[in-house]
């Protein structure tokens, strides 16, 4: 219980800060005059997230928060010495008010109110029984997130599946379906789709524009596992040591109410808008969007409120995953700010040969080089902090990229959704779901072995659907 209590106070004054909502600044920085070197803190952020875990996993783990503090203190350093204090301390307020605080605070909620969810289930392990549990989590991470089914369901698929002499199958295709494909369809599935929704674009354009795409790739996905269990399945002998019993069983059920909470929360912010706002510095807070992120934070408070302490508990549930995206995503938002610069200058900035290769000789959009690029860096980098970069290269004009440009944003959001399954660091529930499987005795693949699984499975997939984009 006093760990319940400190949450809430720790949410409470979350709380207390969110000024939320994308709120409308001004640059004071000339992204024209700026090179190259404005983008290293950001690239350096980033590659030291990827390689970080990876190289030297001890010294990460206790000092990432400083690390991504240094990387951020670094950018806005610049940003004084370039354009003055108060240039700096406006991008500053900007990234914070205007962009990071709703997005972490969606998370916040969905993690939370996730954690409260417990699934028993206790089967006979199957391609059947692992399929469906697969189809299940991959419809219920456009509603609650990639991080929250992921968060749901690995620990009952990992008990069904314990003691089967190869079973770490299952959990790489879990980390494809449930922690990447199946957060296409809503905002609150995949961290990307919510800046799109922060941007401007609407709740439902994802739903109506990569349903087909979605069911599709999941399909051909969930095909090529039932096949390879099946095949494993057969060579393990036919059968698995797990006890039958309830084929599932879920506790926390308040916790599903506050789910459809969330959903109900953010849909009014988006149809309600009474024009009122509050200008802080550069920035200019929407009184819809400031409801909405202490709705959001309310609902998180109520979970923790409402729920036995004994679900989180049986679901493994810690603070620390929340935690370390929260200082990391803060460090993101802060060192990308010359890199949106940068790009808003267009053919003048540093980066018009990345416009190039995206724009085509008639001066129309390369869909499938949006595709390409957006997914293959989304694996490497991160997938939220690259769809906003694509985002903005594509213009940055929600109404514009809904409309003539629907493809476009389409392309964008498929490859940053969908190739953030390319390797463990390219959407934030992949990390955690290895963690969770290797602290329970799953063999997982190394770094690279992943990539290999990845590249032999996913890249025929998505290839497929690139071409499918160039007919659309």
């Amino acid at each position: 219980m006093r760990t319940t209590r400190r949450a809430i106070a720790a949410t409470t004054a979350l709380a207390v800060a969110v000024g939320a909502g994308p709120a409308r600044a001004a640059s004071a920085l000339d992204g024209a005059a700026m090179s190259w070197p404005w983008a290293l803190p950001f690239a350096g952020i980033l590659l030291s997230i990827a390689a970080g875990p990876l190289l030297f996993r001890r010294f990460w783990h206790d000092h990432y928060g400083k690390i991504a503090a240094g990387w951020a203190a670094l950018t806005l350093a610049a940003i004084a010495l370039a354009a003055g204090p108060s240039a700096a301390l406006d991008a500053f307020v900007h990234a914070m008010l205007g962009e990071y605080l709703s997005f972490i605070v969606l998370l916040l909620a969905l993690y939370t109110v996730a954690g409260g969810i417990l699934v028993s289930c206790l089967v006979r392990s199957s391609p059947a029984t692992n399929g469906i549990l697969l189809l299940v989590g991959t419809a219920m991470a456009s509603l609650v997130g990639t991080t929250g089914a992921a968060m749901i369901l690995i620990r009952p698929l990992i008990r069904a599946n314990q003691g089967r002499q190869r079973n770490s199958h299952v959990v790489i295709f879990f980390i494809f379906l449930v922690a990447n494909v199946g957060g296409a369809l809503t905002p609150l599935g995949d961290p990307p789709l919510f800046i799109g929704f922060l941007r401007g674009v609407d709740f439902f354009w994802t739903t109506r524009q990569l349903l087909i795409p979605t069911i599709v790739t999941a399909a051909l996905l969930l095909a090529v596992f039932v096949a390879i269990d099946w095949h494993l399945f057969r060579r393990d002998g036919g059968h698995s040591p797990a006890d039958a019993g309830p084929a599932i069983r879920i506790s926390g059920w308040v916790n599903v109410v506050l789910i459809a909470a969330i959903i109900l929360t953010i849909l009014l912010s988006a149809a309600w808008a009474p024009g009122v706002r509050l200008n802080i510095g550069s920035s200019a807070l929407e009184l819809q969007n400031v409801v909405r992120d202490l709705g959001l934070v309310a609902i998180a408070v109520l979970s923790l409120l409402l729920t036995p302490e004994e679900h989180r508990e049986a679901n493994g549930f810690t603070w620390e995953p929340i935690r370390e995206v929260a200082k990391l995503f803060a460090g993101i938002f802060v060192c990308i700010i010359p890199v949106l610069a940068m790009l808003a200058a267009g053919e003048r900035g540093s980066f018009a040969w990345l416009l190039d290769a995206v724009t085509a000789g008639d001066g129309g959009p390369r869909n499938l080089a949006y595709f390409w690029l957006t997914g293959l860096l989304s694996a490497l980098l991160d997938n939220a902090p690259t769809y906003l970069v694509f985002f903005q290269l594509a213009g940055g004009d929600a109404g514009e990229l809904m409309g003539p440009l629907h493809s476009t944003l389409a392309a964008i959001s498929m490859g940053a959704v969908y190739m953030g399954a390319l390797t463990y660091i390219g959407n934030a529930p992949n990390f955690m779901v290895y963690a969770i499987a290797t602290e329970r005795g799953v063999k997982m693949p190394s770094f690279f072995g992943y990539v290999v699984w990845s590249a032999m499975v996913m890249l025929p997939i998505l290839a497929a659907v690139g071409l499918a984009l160039t007919s659309w």
